[in-house]
């Protein structure tokens, strides 16, 4: 029966790729498509097409991503929120979330408009490039791998001295840890708290109080 569940999500998953790849090459230049492959959030990237934030097959899922892996009634849909790629040009993005029928995330479809070639042009496409106000002090996600990688490989790597996992650290071990990745530069990124709260399975809160 499992062998059917993981057919039926890797079909889903092919007919969501048709659909970025036909999405992306209808706006040249201007929206980046990417599937995001829920199922290995390390490797979540399974196709960009038009790519415009310099990232590639294979990069880890970003915030939404996880919050979308922790929690499956997260929105489904996150539309028209800003964004920016990593050299700074303004994005106006949309995160459609998909489901398997056991009503887990699997996917994700994520659309990322360079508004920065749009919003000189006329206040008749005004509509086109607004963001809702919902998200505008804190966008939901950054579009770059971020170091995350980089930081989870740090973090493995630190918990297997202990012969131990990120999350079966003892909470001594996890606290000397998290000192260790504050001391090391790790936090000078807004989003490292939150992914080694979920890499060690704790609280952001949790975290920020290990690291004093």
């Amino acid at each position: 029966m499992e062998g059917v569940v993981d057919g039926a999500d890797e079909h889903l998953i092919g007919e969501a790729e048709k659909i970025a790849v036909a999405l992306g090459r209808m706006f040249p230049g201007l929206c980046e498509v990417v599937l995001h492959d829920l199922r290995d959030p390390r490797h979540a990237i399974r196709a960009i097409e038009n790519n415009l934030s310099g990232r590639q097959v294979g990069d880890s899922a970003t915030e939404l991503g996880l919050a979308r892996i922790a929690d499956p009634e997260y929105p489904s849909v996150l539309q028209n929120y800003p964004n920016r790629f990593p050299d700074g040009r303004p994005v106006k993005s949309t995160s459609i979330g998909l489901k398997n029928a056991a009503g887990e995330y699997i996917a994700a479809l994520c659309l990322n408009l360079d508004v920065s070639v749009l919003s000189p042009v006329t206040l008749a496409l005004s509509h086109l490039v607004a963001t809702d106000t919902e998200h505008r002090e804190q966008p939901p996600e950054t579009l770059r791998d971020r170091n995350t990688r980089e930081l989870r490989h740090t973090v493995e790597e630190l918990a297997a001295e202990r012969a131990a996992t990120p999350r079966s650290l003892s909470r001594q071990d996890k606290k000397a840890l998290v000192r260790q990745l504050h001391q090391d530069g790790y936090f000078d990124s807004r989003d490292a708290a939150q992914t080694i709260a979920d890499l060690l399975g704790v609280s952001r809160a949790t975290v920020y109080n290990y690291s004093k």
